[in-house]
């Protein structure tokens, strides 16, 4: 049990200064110009570019879509689609049809209006 311990102690001592290097030529990195978002067919992917619109570095999966992403391969059921309550059917309606007729009125005169 201590040989493992001492393994486990030096491993992850490997992977503390293997981490720490990578960090600090991340960190004197120079910024990218701007990204691009690529939809491939294995999904959209960011591509850092710089201000002449070439590529800087490698690509990775977008940050936005990788929770969708995840939600896929977690979910072995597919989407959760509202139920049909119930069905009937359609029955004609008989409608029926009224006619009004409006009585012609009367023509009436009128004075001018009265004057003061």
């Amino acid at each position: 049990m201590t040989g493992l311990r001492a393994y486990l102690g030096i491993a992850l001592a490997l992977v503390m200064v293997l981490a720490g290097q990578a960090l600090a030529v991340a960190r004197t990195a120079p910024d990218a110009a701007g990204q691009i978002e690529i939809c491939t067919g294995s999904g959209p992917v960011m591509v850092m570019v710089d201000a002449n619109g070439e590529p800087t570095g490698a690509t990775h999966i977008c940050p936005e879509c990788a929770l969708a992403l995840f939600q896929a391969i977690i979910s072995s059921d597919g989407p959760v689609l509202p139920r049909r309550v119930s069905w009937f059917l359609a029955q004609a309606t008989e409608f029926e049809q009224h006619i009004l007729t409006v009585s012609a009125l009367a023509p009436r005169a009128r004075a001018p209006p009265v004057a003061t």
